[in-house]
C-alpha cells in the first residue's frame, strides 16, 4: 500500500468520523441551578434553562385572593423551612391571579434576607408531563429546594400522561423527593374536562371504579386552593392598587368610571382584566409602568 493510498484513507476515516459525530444525539448543556432562581425545564435534550428576567407582580397586587393567599404563602415557607407541607392545585375563574399567586410566592420567600439557600422555581409545560421522571431525578440529587411549577395543567380523551404525574407525585416507588413539591393551576378541580368523566361513568364495566381512577389524580395535591370571580368592589380594588403602584396621575371618579367601562366591554371582571385596563391606561397618559 503506497504512502498516498494511506493517506486518502486516512482522509476517508477522518471524513466518515465527522459525519457520525453529527449524526449522534446531542449532548445535554450542563445545568448550574446556582446561577438563577428560576428555571424552565427543557425535556429534549434534558437541561434546566435559567430565567434571568420572570414576569411576575408583587405579591402585594394580587388582591381578591387573601384566604388562598395566605395558605398557599404558608405551605411553602414550611417547604422552605425543612417542614412537612402539601402539593398544591390552584383551580377556579381565569385571570384571577393563579400562576401571579405562585410566582409572587416564590418571589416573596427569597426576599428574605435571613434564608441561607434561596428557593428555587422551575415551571414544566403540560406538554412535557410524562418526561417528570428524568426532571425528578436530576432534582433530587441537587442541594436545594424546588418549586416544581406547570401553569394550565389539563387532561383531554386520550391522554395518558396524567398517569406518569401520579406516580411521581406520590404513586412511584421513591414518590416525590423531600427537596421539591409540586404547585399546578387549573381551569378545572379535577383536571379533567366534565364529559370525560360522564363519559367513563356511562362507557365502563365499573363506573366508579373507571371515574375513581380519572379523578384521583387531583388527590395527589393536599392543598386545593379555588380561586371565583372577584366582585365588583374587589375588581375596583385592584385597579386601584395598580394606579397607586405605578402612581398613574388620574383622579378616583374618573378612575372607577372607566374601569368598569373597561370590564362591561370585556364581558368580566379579574385581576389580569384589571391589569389589561392599566396598561391602556397608562398608554393614553404616557406614563410607563414600574418594572
Amino acid at each position: 500500500m503506497t504512502e498516498k493510498t494511506i493517506e486518502t484513507l486516512s482522509e476517508k476515516l477522518d471524513q466518515l468520523i465527522a459525519a457520525v459525530s453529527r449524526l449522534a444525539p446531542e449532548r445535554p448543556p450542563g445545568t448550574d441551578i446556582a446561577v438563577a432562581d428560576c428555571f424552565v425545564w427543557v425535556p429534549e435534550p434534558g437541561f434546566l434553562e435559567p430565567v434571568q428576567r420572570v414576569n411576575r407582580v408583587d405579591i402585594g397586587l394580587i388582591r381578591g385572593v387573601d384566604r388562598v393567599r395566605d395558605i398557599l404563602l404558608d405551605n411553602t415557607q414550611r417547604f422552605a423551612a425543612g417542614l412537612p407541607a402539601n402539593n398544591a392545585l390552584l383551580w377556579g375563574a381565569r385571570g384571577m391571579g393563579k400562576s401571579s399567586l405562585v410566582k409572587a410566592v416564590h418571589a416573596t420567600i427569597n426576599a428574605d434576607t435571613r434564608r441561607q439557600s434561596p428557593l428555587k422555581l422551575i415551571e414544566i409545560h403540560r406538554e412535557d408531563i410524562d418526561t417528570l421522571p428524568k426532571l425528578m431525578a436530576i432534582l433530587k440529587a441537587a442541594q436545594f429546594s424546588f418549586i416544581l411549577f406547570c401553569d394550565d395543567l389539563s387532561f383531554d380523551h386520550d391522554d395518558t400522561s396524567y398517569k406518569s404525574l401520579k406516580a411521581a407525585l406520590e404513586g412511584g416507588v421513591e414518590g416525590r423527593p423531600a427537596n421539591v413539591i409540586f404547585y399546578a393551576t387549573s381551569n378545572r378541580r379535577h383536571l379533567l374536562p366534565r364529559d370525560m368523566i360522564e363519559n367513563e361513568r356511562s362507557t365502563a364495566i365499573n363506573p366508579s371504579e373507571a371515574v375513581e381512577e380519572k379523578v384521583s389524580l387531583s388527590d395527589r395535591f393536599g392543598l386545593w386552593l379555588g380561586f371565583h370571580k372577584c366582585s365588583q368592589d374587589e375588581y375596583l380594588d385592584m385597579v386601584a392598587a395598580y394606579v397607586a403602584y405605578h402612581e398613574l396621575r388620574i383622579d378616583t371618579e374618573t378612575l372607577h368610571a372607566e374601569a368598569l367601562e373597561w370590564a362591561t366591554t370585556r364581558g368580566s371582571r379579574s385581576g389580569r382584566v384589571a391589569f389589561q385596563f392599566i396598561q391602556d391606561l397608562a398608554g393614553r397618559l404616557g406614563q410607563k409602568l414600574k418594572d
